[in-house]
């Protein structure tokens, strides 16, 4: 079979660009320079190759192409006005340009072109992508091990295949932008693993790779063998394209027409003779910029056309709601002292966090934070951190797409955090509009504080088993929310002590008392009311109810209306002060640059790569200060505009009284 190809040149030359970059100068110069590419050139030979039956077009350059950019330098004020030249900085960014290209289109890598017979004129934001690993086969480890440390690969018997060795031992690593998963070590020339993972896209395009890694048999160290890759994109006609480079430099490609389709892959290695592997993947769900989906309960007949309506609502006057639900197989480190996790939202300049849940790899928050809602695209940023007593430290993060959401639908959706191997977060996402009216969502019954209900114990209840005792636990009902404590066996005077956590919007508080029971049914003990809606901004209330339904019992609780405000510090408490803090973070970050300079002059890369982890957690731990300074600053700011207000309303008063003789 004869295959098509389209070979032309290429030759693009233009002045009319102006792309602005911000670089930040290390020592001796420091500071923030401007650099403006105000021209590109680049030409070489393009090759056109049709896939899919036609209905695509693989692209890509012949060899690596000619590229020459104009560069003009500034340090500030109008980007027209050159400055001195940064020695190398222009032949830096021509590398750079060249690298990524050859990276990215030229020959054997290529870029996909689809040719849809239906544009529904959808923008992809976002997708979610199940990649399962299955298996890999003809993998020899003395090829591997030889080819991957010198990037030089054997060829000289390419139909020969290894015996099964089962001295080797490898694993996969999944990588798609910042987020990576890994399998299981298995053993042989023809492992399998079976391991499926949860995937996010932040884009309509993608570039999965797959990196093979060989583990040393009784150590822990293991060794880089060698790569594959697959890229995934967005078709206008609500399906998805798959490819990636298969033997000889030809092209595989699979096109899942619907949402929910599986696509199996056979993948060479990169570097010929190193063996295969099979994957399969299914892209779950597409979401548009209109806030619709493109999901496998979707039909040909429910998909929107050019004509209807948008579900997409204007983004003035709305409010983004997040709760923070739970986590799934969080990396919590055994260390000294406590490893609480909680998460740190921030969304725009706001930024709000959890309280920490026990030391746990699942643990459970379901705290819920308001925020303004923020045209433009703008990502909710997402950290999982460790609360720790020598100092947090990050266990991962993710950013969310929240454009397109859709005023009374609620976004259940579970994160994969990155930059870690394993590790997931459950958020619950809405969008409310803000009303005026006394019947709307932001009437006087919201406060944006929430409330918190600390269930201590309970005397004297009743028995619900037939020995004389129970297994009491509480079930608390608050609004549509439900949640439950721990059950404590065999007592009637059981101790919870624990804190639970619900949006102040005014719902009626209730406490069901229940005895567990394993086989039947549950039974009540008795329920109350909590009354809170009286109490003051910020204050406690401690007492003892009585149980209904039920000849005694008593339940000890102690419930606030939480309001946000300032943090009351001590001025004689000079551990927590800003300026001490800010000083001990510059002084560790000045140690940890004493100490990277003495790592490269050694070439320790090991240690270069722990330091610059160091450095990276210390320049979080100084963004979240500063960020926890500006926050201060507001808070204070509002307060004096407060006090200033109330002395204007009753300064006229004040002054009438002055006037009596």
């Amino acid at each position: 079979m004869t295959q098509r190809i389209l070979r032309c040149s290429f030759d693009w030359d233009s002045d009319d660009v102006n792309i602005l970059l911000s670089a930040k100068l290390a020592m001796p110069l420091m500071g923030t320079a401007r650099i403006i590419v105000n021209s590109i050139h680049v030409k070489g030979n393009l090759l056109f190759m049709p896939i899919l039956e036609g209905k695509a077009i693989s692209y890509s350059f012949v060899s690596t192409p000619e590229v020459r950019l104009g560069v003009a330098f500034g340090s500030g004020g109008s980007q027209s006005l050159p400055a001195t030249e940064l020695p190398g900085v222009s032949s830096w960014l021509v590398k750079l340009a060249t690298e990524t290209l050859n990276k990215r289109m030229v020959e054997p890598r290529r870029q996909c072109l689809a040719l849809p017979p239906e544009d529904l004129h959808k923008k992809a934001v976002g997708g979610i992508l199940y990649v399962t690993v299955l298996s890999a086969s003809k993998l020899s480890g003395h090829n591997l091990k030889s080819n991957g440390s010198s990037k030089q690969f054997n060829c000289a018997n390419p139909d020969a295949v290894p015996s099964d060795n089962k001295e080797l031992q490898t694993f996969v690593e999944i990588e798609l932008e910042e987020l990576t998963r890994k399998t299981d070590c298995r053993a042989g020339s023809s492992p399998k693993w079976d391991s499926t993972f949860n995937l996010i896209l932040h884009e309509n395009a993608g570039v999965l790779k797959f990196h093979l890694y060989q583990r040393t048999p009784g150590s822990i160290k293991y060794d880089y063998l060698t790569y594959c890759e697959v890229k995934v994109r967005y078709v206008q006609d609500d399906s998805t394209i798959f490819w990636a480079i298969g033997d000889n430099n030809s092209v595989i490609a699979k096109h899942a027409d619907v949402c929910g389709k599986e696509i199996e892959m056979t993948i060479p290695f990169e570097g010929g003779n190193l063996g295969e592997l099979t994957v399969r993947l299914v892209l779950k769900e597409w979401l548009f910029s209109d806030g619709s989906h493109s999901s496998t309960n979707l039909n040909a007949s429910s998909r929107h056309s050019l004509g209807s309506s948008s579900n997409y609502f204007s983004t003035t006057g709305r409010k983004i709601c997040i709760t923070v639900v739970e986590g799934k197989d969080l990396l919590v480190k055994d260390k000294i002292g406590k490893s609480d996790p909680y998460v740190k939202l921030q969304y725009g300049k706001a930024v709000q966090r959890t309280k920490p849940a026990l030391h746990s790899s699942n643990p459970t928050w379901n705290q819920r934070f308001e925020f303004d809602e923020i045209g433009g695209g703008e990502y909710l940023k997402v950290k999982c951190l460790l609360e720790e007593t020598l100092g947090d430290e990050s266990i991962g993060s993710a950013r969310v797409n929240l454009e397109g959401l859709v005023e009374g639908s609620i976004r259940d959706v579970y994160i994969p955090l990155e930059k870690v191997n394993s590790g997931e977060l459950r958020l619950q996402i809405e969008a409310i509009k803000v009303d005026d009216g006394e019947n709307s969502r932001g009437s006087h019954t919201r406060t944006n504080g929430w409330i918190e209900l600390v269930l201590i114990e309970a005397r004297d209840l009743v028995a619900a088993d037939l020995r004389g005792t129970s297994d009491p636990y509480v079930r608390i009902h608050y609004g549509n929310l439900k949640k439950s404590t721990k059950v404590m066996y065999k007592t009637l005077s059981p101790k919870w002590h624990q804190t639970l956590e619900f949006p102040d919007d005014g719902s009626p508080l209730t406490l069901h008392v229940k005895d567990h029971n394993t086989l039947l049914p549950t039974s009540s003990i008795g329920d109350c009311v909590v009354e809170y809606q009286m109490l003051a901004p910020n204050q406690m209330a401690e007492k003892w109810i009585p149980l209904q339904g039920v000849k005694r019992g008593e339940i000890h609780i102690q419930v606030t209306r939480k309001v946000p405000e300032l943090e009351k510090r001590s001025s004689v408490d000079s551990e927590s002060s800003p300026t001490k803090v800010h000083h001990e973070i510059l002084n560790r970050i000045k140690e940890t640059m004493i100490k990277l300079r003495s790592q490269v002059d050694n070439e320790d890369s090991d240690a270069v790569s722990v330091s610059l982890n160091e450095l990276e957690s210390l320049h979080e731990c100084q963004e979240e200060y500063l960020f926890r300074l500006e926050t201060e600053q507001i808070m204070l700011i509002d307060k004096i505009n407060e006090l200033g207000q109330e002395i204007f309303n009753s300064s006229p008063s004040l002054l009438r009284t002055s006037t009596i003789p």
